[in-house]
């Protein structure tokens, strides 16, 4: 039998937000680069990242397995607002004005 510790594919948990720093979306995907990137050009207009204008990256995780990215991102979704802030703050600590972690990559 074989067992595996790691999965053979990486999945992402990923917070967005707005311009303004108002909004927060937490999200799950397969391929970072290119959900942000139909974030960014809004690929479905009457979505919520669609009507925020959700599309700066502040904080991801990476996962081997889908199973333990979906329980993280429902466990980050019934966060505070106040935990969540904790939680980008730990890698992206500018209090003002949080980088664009996408921009950087």
């Amino acid at each position: 039998m074989i067992e595996f510790t790691e999965g053979i594919y990486t999945f992402y948990v990923y917070i967005l937000t707005n311009k303004s720093r108002s909004v927060l979306y937490t999200g799950v995907t397969k391929n970072l680069h290119q959900r942000l990137s139909q974030h960014a050009t809004k690929l479905t207009s009457k979505s919520f990242t669609a009507k925020y204008n959700v599309k700066f990256l502040v904080y991801y995780e990476k996962f081997g397995w889908i199973q333990e990215a979906i329980k993280r991102e429902k466990e980050i979704k019934s966060f505070s607002r106040s935990k969540k802030l904790e939680l980008i703050r730990s890698i992206n600590p500018n209090l003002n004005f949080w980088n664009d972690l996408f921009k950087q990559s």
